[in-house]
């Protein structure tokens, strides 16, 4: 029987047998919901995402146990790099935020929270946003941030990186930010009453 979410526990436990039994060094990056559910901000996510950061010839190795401890696991896991979505920034990798320590081989980190949100704009869904708004909840990003980095990265994308103009992921980002400001605790709005 397939399980259709992962929890804490399904997480820390394909997380420690990946470690164990791949048993070669390499980074493990997790992204979106799926670094949200290890921190504890969510109680569930329909899949596990990761980045997997391991030698070239370890890559298929790596690819075939992921697989096979998911399926094991009854639960979804992907293996998705955030530059085959968006062009990164230079210094993304010292962006990336450590997790847990524990594991003996693999290094576990949090890809870089800039690009992953910006990653998740680029698709656009409204879960994809409140992911993001989650990341600036618990100020892992901020928006003023948000914005240097834009200025810089949007001149980087084209059609072919995003799949949409810059133009349109710009819009993106202002809509993400309207909504950060309506949903901020304690915000006035003007058709609210005092």
């Amino acid at each position: 029987m397939r399980c259709s979410y992962v929890t804490g526990t399904v997480l820390a436990n394909f997380i420690a047998r990946l470690d164990r039994e791949f048993g070669r060094p390499g980074r493990l990056y997790l992204v979106g919901e799926t670094t949200q559910v290890f921190e504890g901000w969510r109680p569930w996510t329909p899949r596990i995402e990761f980045a997997a950061g391991v030698a070239s010839e370890d890559r298929g190795a790596f690819a075939r146990l992921a697989r096979s401890l998911a399926a094991e696991l009854g639960v979804s896991a992907i293996d998705e790099w955030p530059g085959d979505v968006i062009p990164l920034p230079e210094g993304y990798e010292g962006r990336a935020r450590p997790a847990a320590a524990g594991a003996r081989h693999l290094a576990l980190y949090h890809f870089d929270p800039y690009s992953v949100a910006f990653r998740f704009i680029a698709r656009g869904d409204e879960p994809d946003y409140h992911l993001v708004l989650t990341y600036l909840e618990h100020g892992w990003i901020t928006v003023e941030e948000m914005k240097e980095r834009l200025a810089t990265l949007l001149p980087r994308f084209t059609a072919e990186t995003i799949q949409q103009d810059p133009a349109e992921f710009r819009r993106k980002c202002q809509g993400l930010l309207q909504m950060w400001e309506a949903v901020r605790p304690r915000t006035t709005h003007r058709s609210t009453r005092v």
